[in-house]
């Protein structure tokens, strides 16, 4: 038979105790909570030790006491007591300890049977287990206990897997960082080399670079010298020229008709050939030999105007003011192509304009209404320029393609196309005659057409790279022209030779045109610089920085005293010369391409990359 009982660990002071014996347990009943107990397993037989269970009542009242009335001070005083029993009895009592039971033998064998899934061999053992017990041949309380080491075997070996799969993460990881390592240290030791090597390319680049310093240092005063001789003679070589043909056409119109002399008088036909033969040779030798497509006559080639100097334009605006920006405002947006509009021109005396873009097309425009009259189509490239003739009647228009077309509105059809640019042509502007053209292009060259004999009068070699923009003064025969190589020169058109050369931009120039008197040029370059020059000093007067910006285009008003530039950050800058006023106009929505006053100083139109052809008056 199994009992429970409680045995008391010390005896504790009662203001109230009960007693069953001589040697009873002391127990107080307000503070029974607080006793400390432990449970002990015991095995006792039903007929041992019966005399030791004998109990006598004991009345309930005895453990009360009666009500009696304490004062305050006593009442704190018997609680400060308890307090002091309370922290007395904590420290004195020991804390437990919790410990493992060991498992018993049979307890681990059918544990055992369970997790192998042996149920068979399970219900085996347990009929065999019960008959032993119950025959006596093995005691429960004797079977004994597993030793620990099983146990803590089992932990172990749970451990270890844990551990093993931990180390073969760890490996796995370590294998792939050992692997990012070699390839980082691979890529290390390139970009090294190829530091290195870049290194040594520098400082021999630099090194080459001081000795091309000292070296381009030596030559610079000569070379200056050189040029400064070189323009001084080509200078003092035109006005000889020039000279030499206002002699000739003097003595022209001066000569009288005389009859043949007499010195060939008893000479014989032979002799008197021979005389001949040998003063057209030295003639021949006399005429200088400037360019081969000016010596050789062509039948129909047209003669170059006689240079007056004067300008009919100019009396229009003899008395007129500045140009004020309070008259300048957009008065009609044209969607006018299906690509960026290079380039446009203005009807010399009606209301027309034609515009050219990257669609390999121009289109005529009446203006301001904006109503499409005519279109051409024929270039196989880009159109990047064109120019009506002085009559209004033609048209000439260049294109990447490298030719030049001529178009007759009357006829509705390119009359003609020149083809002898290498490359690709910028620019293209007909003489005030309108016989001749100029074009430039990017093979470095300038080349002059004759409208009548459709052919290349001249070729002006003298620019290192390619030429942006060709033209004549109006009513003159001198060539403007600017280039990539950072410079302008004028030429003399009848001759194909250069005159002067303005030097002073540090970026490629994209355009120069002359004001309407012919005294001053405005040029503009691809990051944002305007200059204004001098003909007659060739130097520059004012200069202008409207970057970080490419300015593609400039145009004079005809009363000269207004500038337009278009520029590549979406605005058009006018720039007044006498008062140095600077207004931006912001319209386009994309890079502004080209400006250009018309003759009467009325409107002014501009051209952009957004496809718009803009009317300001």
């Amino acid at each position: 038979m199994t009992t429970v009982a409680a045995a008391p660990l010390r005896d504790i002071h009662a203001s109230k105790e009960f007693k069953s014996g001589p040697d009873a347990v002391r127990i107080d009943l307000k503070n029974i909570d607080d006793v400390p107990y432990y449970v002990e397993k015991r095995y006792v037989r039903a007929d041992e030790n019966r005399e030791e269970f004998d109990y006598e009542e004991v009345p309930v009242e005895e453990f009360y006491e009666e009500d009696k009335e304490d004062s305050l001070d006593v009442l704190i005083r018997t609680v400060k007591d308890l307090q002091k029993d309370h922290q007395s009895l904590a420290s004195a009592i020991p804390k437990g300890t919790l410990a493992t039971q060991p498992e018993a033998v049979d307890d681990f064998v059918r544990n055992f049977l369970v997790r192998m899934g042996m149920r068979k061999t399970m219900q085996q053992f347990q009929v065999e287990w019960h008959d032993l017990v119950s025959s006596g041949q093995i005691k429960t309380n004797t079977s004994g206990y597993l030793p620990e080491v099983y146990r803590e075997n089992e932990e172990l070996s749970e451990r270890m897997k844990l551990l093993e799969s931990e180390v073969d993460r760890f490996r796995k990881s370590a294998e792939k960082a050992r692997e990012e390592f070699v390839k980082m240290k691979k890529e290390r030791n390139y970009h090294r080399q190829h530091h290195n090597r870049i290194a040594q390319e520098k400082n021999n680049l630099v090194n080459f670079t001081k000795r091309l310093k000292q070296h381009l240092s030596q030559y610079e005063p000569q070379l200056d010298e050189l040029k400064s001789k070189y323009d001084l003679a080509m200078r003092e070589k035109m006005v000889h020229k020039l000279e030499k043909e206002k002699l000739q056409n003097q003595l022209n119109a001066t000569k009288i008709p005389s009859f043949k002399s007499n010195e060939t008088d008893g000479l014989g036909p032979t002799q008197t050939k021979l005389k001949e033969l040998r003063q057209k040779e030295e003639k021949k030798k006399t005429v200088p030999q400037t360019n081969e497509t000016i010596n050789s006559s062509h039948p129909q080639d047209s003669e170059f105007p006689i240079d007056v100097g004067s300008n009919p334009y100019l009396n229009r605006f003899a008395d007129d003011g500045a140009f004020h920006r309070s008259t300048l405002t957009l008065a009609k947006e044209i969607e006018a192509h299906d690509g960026p509009i290079s380039c446009a021109t203005i009807h010399p005396r009606k209301h027309v304009v034609v515009t050219v873009s990257d669609d390999r097309t121009w289109r005529m425009w009446a203006i301001p209404e904006g109503d499409m009259i005519m279109k051409g189509e024929g270039h196989t490239d880009w159109v990047s320029g064109c120019d009506f003739h002085p009559s209004g009647n033609k048209m000439a228009t260049c294109s990447g393609d490298t030719s030049i077309k001529i178009w007759d509105f009357s006829q509705k059809k390119c009359v003609h196309t020149f083809t002898n640019h290498l490359l690709p042509v910028w620019s293209v502007n007909f003489h005030s005659c309108g016989d001749f053209i100029v074009s430039a292009s990017q093979d470095r060259t300038l080349r002059l057409w004759d409208l009548n004999s459709l052919r290349c009068r001249a070729v002006m070699r003298g620019h290192q790279d390619s030429v942006h923009s060709a033209e004549l003064l109006m009513f003159s025969n001198i060539v403007l022209s600017s280039s990539v190589d950072k410079t302008l020169m004028l030429w003399d058109a009848r001759t194909g030779l250069a005159a002067h050369t303005f030097v002073g931009h540090v970026n490629p120039c994209n355009q120069a045109t002359f004001n309407l008197r012919g005294d001053t040029i405005a040029s503009c370059d691809s990051k944002g610089t305007v200059k204004l020059w001098d003909v007659r000093t060739v130097k520059s007067i004012v200069t202008l920085d409207f970057g970080p910006y490419s300015t593609n285009s400039v145009s004079f008003h005809p009363a000269g005293q207004l500038v337009s530039v278009a520029s590549s950050d979406k605005t058009i800058k006018l720039y007044n010369i006498g008062s140095e006023q600077l207004i931006p106009l912001a319209s386009h929505h994309d890079e502004v391409q080209f400006v250009k006053f018309d003759l009467k100083g009325q409107y002014m139109i501009s051209t952009g990359r957004d496809r718009t052809l803009r009317v300001w008056s």
